[in-house]
């Protein structure tokens, strides 16, 4: 049976939408095939790619995309889900190569601030968030 392909766009494709790639990649592969690309693609965070290698999974080698590069592409996914945070919800980006769409909302970590540490630690607590997400987003597609 093909895998079910799902496309997950934030703005820069640096954070959030890869680390909710590679855990659709972790906990769904049996039945999905995740990507993950942006509008602007920036470079992929290093607090990221930290706290991801934190719990085993190296992202490290990862590059960021751009989803007008994807689309231009003629790709096709039953699943886009958009990850930007409402205050960026106008600036993501649309992807019309979709059958269904979603939208989760969280919030950038470029934008956090304090110490090394203290941003570090506000990481991993997105991780963790867009971890539940993926998880209960499996359950629902049941």
């Amino acid at each position: 049976m093909e895998k079910a392909r799902v496309m997950f766009i934030c703005v820069h494709n640096s954070a959030r939408s890869q680390m909710a790639e590679a855990f659709l990649n972790k906990f769904g592969s049996e039945r999905f095939a995740a990507e993950s690309a942006g509008l602007e693609p920036g470079v992929l965070n290093p607090l990221v790619v930290k706290a991801m290698n934190e719990i085993g999974i190296d992202i490290s080698a990862k590059t960021t995309r751009s989803a007008f590069d994807l689309l231009r592409q003629g790709k096709w996914y039953g699943w886009v889900i958009t990850v930007c945070d409402e205050s960026q919800a106008e600036a993501c980006p649309i992807f019309p190569g979709a059958g269904q769409r979603g939208h989760w909302s969280f919030p950038d970590p470029a934008a956090f601030i304090g110490s090394e540490e203290e941003k570090l630690e506000q990481v991993r607590h997105l991780r963790d968030l867009i971890a539940a997400r993926v998880k209960e987003w499996l359950k629902d597609c049941r």
